[in-house]
């Protein structure tokens, strides 16, 4: 195993540079962490055009009313029926549990877990890189 004498400068970037990394991702996930609060406390209109678009309907070729007035008519075949009653069913359960989600909320709390896990890779990394360029540089002048 080679000493750490023989590669001082690729050890020294190398701890310099996860350093950097570290100290990076705790600013990236702080940055988001305010930009979430302001967000949700400050600029309360900044997210009202998600709360629109999350409350879009399930795709159907037509309204659910008009699937309902044909699942109840005649000019259909068996098989056609069948597939209107079973996409009218599927349609119901959707938006029974679509209506109990709020789609903002489940959005903040993923980028909440985004960020708290940038936040807790990036510290232990900084400091523990940080810590060693400190000793090493104190070894170093005591040497």
């Amino acid at each position: 195993m080679p000493d750490k004498k023989h590669y001082p400068l690729i050890r020294t970037i190398y701890l310099y540079i996860f350093a950097l990394l570290g100290l990076v991702l705790v600013i990236i996930g702080s940055v988001n962490f305010l930009n979430m609060g302001l967000k949700a406390f400050v600029f309360t209109k900044a997210e009202q055009n998600m709360e629109i678009d999350f409350e879009r309907p399930m795709p159907a070729p037509l309204s659910a009313d008009k699937m309902e007035e044909l699942g109840k008519g005649s000019e259909l075949s068996e098989t056609e029926l069948v597939l209107v009653q079973e996409w009218l069913e599927e349609y119901k359960i959707w938006k029974t549990e679509s209506d109990k989600v709020n789609y903002l909320v489940s959005n903040r709390h993923r980028d909440a877990s985004i960020n708290l896990s940038l936040i807790l890779v990036g510290i232990p990394l900084y400091l523990y890189h940080w810590f060693t360029i400190k000793r090493e540089m104190k070894k170093s002048r005591t040497a």
